[in-house]
């Protein structure tokens, strides 16, 4: 997921998103535990877009908290 992608996305985009990124991350950690993926480096994007999506969400809390003062 490119940094654009993700300025486009409302905020209850963004929970929604990071809810389904890390079921899925939870989902690949498992399947290579039970026998090896196929990528394994989906693993590795799978949270760094995570990351990326918590970024963004604390960007935007930041922003309306000093909006707010």
């Amino acid at each position: 997921m490119k940094n654009s992608e993700i300025l486009e996305l409302s905020t209850e985009e963004l929970v929604a998103r990071i809810g389904e990124e890390r079921t899925s991350l939870t989902k690949l950690k498992f399947a290579h535990a039970v026998s090896a993926i196929e990528n394994p480096t989906r693993i590795t994007k799978v949270r760094k877009d995570i990351a990326r999506l918590n970024t963004e969400l604390t960007k935007r809390k930041a922003a309306s908290a000093s909006e707010n003062n």
